[in-house]
């Protein structure tokens, strides 16, 4: 688990347990029932407040591995791309349809919005850790592309803790 409270970067903090409301992550920058229009709602002027439907990003162990692999880097960890939640066990995490439920033990549900768009500000933050790669900023979003993991958005309040194993329903 993990949170971005820091408003001026993606990057995130670990946590062994987070509060999930229907506003989205607790202390995370993305919390709250709405959010600014930005580049991904191109039909609304950019700062309109709108349904924040991006409350939250899952990652998965096996597509991070596939990109720091294509990207030739040792690894590629879920701080630096601001995730909240990093899942193993589910390589196609970010081909889950919209719409998907996950259900949590701490009585937490999320519903996926759908994919994640990588984006150069996550590889700016991967190349922060790789200095000597100034290549990274700009090869991160293609080589992300279909493996960068999912948005969600809360349905159900609850706690999700690190080792949580989840169900998924429709």
């Amino acid at each position: 688990m993990l949170t971005a409270s820091q408003a001026d970067s993606i990057a995130a903090e670990a946590q062994d347990r987070i509060e999930v409301t229907l506003e989205g992550v607790v202390g995370d920058k993305h919390y709250g029932f709405t959010r600014p229009a930005d580049a991904r709602t191109p039909w609304y002027p950019r700062g309109t407040p709108m349904r924040n439907s991006r409350q939250l990003t899952i990652v998965s162990v096996e597509e991070l591995a596939e990109v720091a692999g294509v990207l030739g880097i040792p690894a590629l960890l879920p701080e630096w791309l601001g995730a909240n939640l990093l899942i193993s066990g589910l390589p196609h995490l970010t081909q889950l349809p919209p719409g998907k439920r996950l259900f949590f033990p701490g009585d937490a549900v999320l519903v996926v919005e759908g994919e994640n768009a990588p984006c150069r500000v996550a590889g700016a933050e991967v190349n922060r850790h790789f200095p000597e790669r100034a290549d990274l900023a700009g090869a991160f979003p293609k080589a992300a592309v279909h493996r960068r993991g999912i948005a969600a958005w809360v349905e159900r309040a609850g706690w999700i803790a690190a080792g949580d194993i989840f169900q998924m329903g429709r």
